[in-house]
């Protein structure tokens, strides 16, 4: 029998710590195939890292590739899933009997797209909601200031960034101000995006009976075990009324007031209805969990609903917690469910294959389909391989605007003028696999083409990225897409 640790010890210092470093890298490359069973393209990628990145590829595994989906992370009561199964339940029996009385044609017309997400995402189906479409941030900022400083009872509020910038501290004031008067305010903040703020910088707003708390706090001073995993929902309810929801944070660059970005192109909801009620039982869960408080989900339906509108809505939510990727679902049924058209708005264009492969059937079955990015990245990596698949779409006949006014963070699909989607989950492998998301579904004619004509108008400020000009681009962009490409999985 080999002495196999007397060898070892007889080698030199390199070869000892190559060899071992080579079983470890082993030792993880096992655990991703054989027990994380991540798809096999990310499995692939992971092993290239390792082996080609010893040292870093380890460290980079710890940091990105933690694997929480069958981790339980916002677990409801016997009483809340019975609630809750109930009344979903009892709705789809109507919808699928005939009995249910849709407000509007579209939503009927798409009761299929209905179905699936009160099924996979348990996403109840609103339909006395009236709806308003938030571009620009200082119009996004200063509606929510006014709705916070005209709160009487509660302020339920959470964004993935809160700088400490001029734009932070003046909402971070409003909050305090209405703490002192008395409503009860929660603010939640995810703890990687919002770390410039923490409790030294909301000292007052604490001390003014303010609660706040953050999503996945790091273990340890520097170091966060849990860095691929955000809370990216950008969530708020005001008196349990008037509820927020889309891709705006709370910070300069939103505001249009940083050079670097110019003007910044986003899209946000400020909603009215049953669906407020929806975003604040998904507020107190995410609170429930990362504050330790022991809140009810009851409390998101206390308030009266005030029927303001006609707009059917679907708050749909996903996270890592899942392995139902609920909003790509979503988004998927739309893409496959369009006859007529697809305008779709994202800052990261990295789809997986199923995305993919339906935008492009898509195209090919004469679907318009037309996709706008931003003309610069903020992500390099994520920049190149945004390029390299908004270039496989062109080639099966949709088109590519690229946004030259400042930077498009707005994250909205449309589809046959009847159903949109507004919210904080991108087109991308992080926000399908990693990132906690919410999105509004709309169900209604008037709402999807005012979406459509903020789209066409945001055309006037893009350039067409033509199959021609495509294919003109230089071998060093050609390089830099395929490693990106090589890495999406990843990214």
């Amino acid at each position: 029998m080999f002495d196999w640790f007397g060898i070892w010890r007889e080698l030199p210092h390199f070869a000892q710590f190559t060899s071992v470093l080579f079983i470890v890298n082993l030792m993880i490359a096992c655990t991703i195939i054989f027990l994380e069973r991540k798809n096999p393209s990310a499995t692939l990628a992971w092993i290239m890292i390792l082996f080609l990145l010893p040292i870093a590829g380890i460290i980079f595994y710890f940091l990105f590739s933690q694997h929480i989906s069958r981790k339980r992370i916002f677990r409801l009561t016997r009483s809340e899933e019975e609630a809750i199964d109930g009344s979903l339940k009892e709705q789809m029996t109507d919808i699928k009997r005939g009995t249910y009385q849709f407000a509007n044609p579209e939503a009927k017309r798409w009761k299929d797209m209905i179905h699936l997400n009160q099924l996979y995402g348990r996403a109840y189906y609103t339909q006395n909601n009236k709806i308003t479409i938030l571009t620009g941030g200082r119009h996004k900022f200063r509606t929510l200031l006014r709705d916070i400083e005209n709160a009487t009872t509660s302020i339920n509020i959470m964004y993935f960034i809160i700088k400490n910038d001029p734009v932070g501290r003046r909402f971070l004031e409003a909050l305090t101000k209405k703490a002192r008067e008395g409503v009860e305010v929660r603010l939640l903040m995810d703890a990687m995006g919002s770390r410039q703020i923490n409790d030294r910088l909301l000292e007052d707003f604490i001390k003014a009976g303010g609660k706040r708390a953050y999503f996945f706090p790091p273990k340890f001073k520097i170091i966060n075990i849990r860095f691929n995993y955000r809370n990216h929902r950008k969530l708020a309810v005001i008196d349990g009324e008037v509820g927020y929801i889309g891709g705006f944070n709370i910070a300069r660059e939103y505001l249009s007031m940083k050079k670097k970005f110019g003007f910044w192109r986003d899209t946000h909801l400020r909603v009215m209805g049953s669906c407020v009620q929806d975003i604040n039982a998904r507020f107190l869960l995410d609170w429930r969990f990362a504050a330790k408080e022991d809140v009810k989900l009851s409390q998101a339906y206390y308030s009266d609903v005030i029927e303001v509108g006609s707009t059917g809505v679907q708050i749909v939510s996903s996270g890592p917690d899942s392995e139902r990727v609920e909003v790509k679902r979503a988004y998927l049924k739309m893409i496959t469910g369009a006859q007529k058209n697809i305008y779709l708005q994202t800052p990261y264009f990295v789809p997986d294959s199923s995305i993919l492969e339906a935008l492009k059937m898509a195209a090919q079955s004469g679907v318009d389909v037309r996709i706008m990015i931003p003309c610069m990245p903020d992500h390099i990596f994520v920049y190149w391989a945004t390029y390299s698949y908004v270039g496989e779409l062109i080639r099966s006949g949709g088109r590519a605007f690229i946004y030259d006014r400042g930077f498009l963070h707005a994250k909205t699909i449309v589809a046959d003028s009847e159903v949109a989607s507004v919210g904080s989950a991108n087109f991308d492998r992080r926000s399908f696999m990693l990132n906690f998301e919410a999105n509004a579904f709309l169900y209604d004619g008037e709402e999807a083409r005012k979406l459509e004509a903020i789209f066409e108008n945001d055309m006037g400020d893009c350039h067409e990225l033509t199959l021609d000009l495509y294919q003109q681009r230089s071998l060093w962009i050609r390089f830099k897409e395929s490693l990106a490409r090589l890495l999406s999985d990843l990214l």
